[in-house]
């Protein structure tokens, strides 16, 4: 299986996939012609059958020829999207990247027009926060105006996404090693490690996440505490210098492995966002090492990597000899402080 970025004339317009959008839209083909220098995602399998595709485009200006019209201001259109799912979790992947570009774009809102009988697009964008606010009426018929604004806070940890919300939740810095923390958050990936291990599966680049573990203190978390991943050191240096706050996660569930009635219950569970293989997990199954549960949301990745060191000496993280680093409460202030020297952009944290 294959996700990439291809420009128009290199996808197969004739592909079965583009039938229905052909149906729908009678100047599809025309359409798709003319964008032959402009770039899409596409996902194929492994015998080349084209099974999602994504085409977005930043705007600037009011949007006009919709019922309302949307005001002036630099937006995200999705121009086309579709994925054939096969009960997969890949139009998530698709969502994720739609956000990563919204991110990168710094843009507030996302806005696409759909027909009703796409119910299934419509709701799993709709998990996501897109909310109907008009319709658009052509010759091919009436579709629906669907937008998700980064302004608008719902207090679900999934439809708020990518924002994260920090009033009156808990902040924690939670440690992962080398090879489980590349795996899991590909967007943290550092310079010095080789871009090649992050594989194109679906639990690394999804929104969700699952994770499991023995680590002490873990057990208090609850949906919406909000988490620092903290990369520990690979032993090529000293973790003062080596290891680095490298991403913002939420929250969705924590469960102990022993809520499971099953082993088929607790698969069902952890499989899609796992970075475990089935064998491992059915291993940690077996036996019990890791009872903590902890499914979040893949927020932001830090522009800039902040280190042990800058977190003791700059930003006040408690560095006293016998404080454990693995999970590590931590303050608003802190959490803020550590964004703002990662860089990342300041709006998508809401206090």
């Amino acid at each position: 299986m294959s996700f990439s970025r291809k420009q128009f004339k290199d996808v197969n317009l004739s592909s079965p996939f583009f039938d229905s959008l052909k149906s729908d839209y009678a100047e599809f083909s025309d359409w798709f012609a003319k964008k032959s220098e402009e770039f899409a995602y596409v996902f194929e399998t492994e015998e080349g059958v084209i099974d999602g595709f994504l085409y977005l485009k930043v705007e600037d200006g009011a949007v006009s020829d919709i019922n309302p019209s949307l005001p002036e201001a630099r937006r995200i259109k999705i121009g086309t999207f579709k994925v054939n799912a096969h009960g997969t979790k890949l139009g998530e992947r698709f969502v994720k990247k739609i956000f990563d570009h919204a991110i990168s774009a710094s843009v507030n809102e996302i806005y696409l027009t759909v027909f009703a009988e796409h119910s299934g697009l419509i709701a799993l964008l709709t998990r996501y926060g897109f909310f109907a606010i008009g319709e658009k009426k052509t010759t091919n018929g009436t579709e629906i105006v669907l937008l998700k604004t980064f302004k608008r806070l719902s207090g679900d940890v999934v439809a708020d996404y990518p924002l994260v919300r920090l009033s009156d939740q808990r902040v924690f810095l939670l440690s992962l090693h080398p090879q489980w923390h590349t795996r899991l958050l590909p967007d943290s990936i550092l310079k010095t490690e080789d871009a090649d291990i992050v594989q194109d599966i679906s639990p690394t680049n999804s929104i969700h996440k699952v994770y499991l573990t023995a680590m002490s203190g873990t057990k208090e978390l609850q949906k919406g505490d909000v988490l620092l991943m903290y990369r520990t050191t690979d032993g090529q240096a000293p973790a003062h210098h080596r290891s680095v706050a490298t991403s913002i996660c939420v929250v969705e569930e924590f469960r102990s492995i022993y809520s499971f009635a099953s082993q088929e219950e607790f698969l069902e569970y952890c499989r899609p966002y796992s970075i475990f293989s089935e064998a491992e997990l059915v291993g940690f199954w077996n036996r019990k090492k890791y009872p903590y549960i902890i499914r979040f949301t893949y927020n932001i990745a830090l522009k800039k990597r902040i280190t042990r060191g800058v977190m003791i000496e700059e930003v006040g993280l408690d560095g006293s000899h016998g404080t454990y680093w693995g999970f590590l409460p931590i303050s608003h202030q802190q959490l803020l402080e550590i964004s703002r020297k990662g860089k990342i952009d300041e709006s998508l944290i809401v206090n």
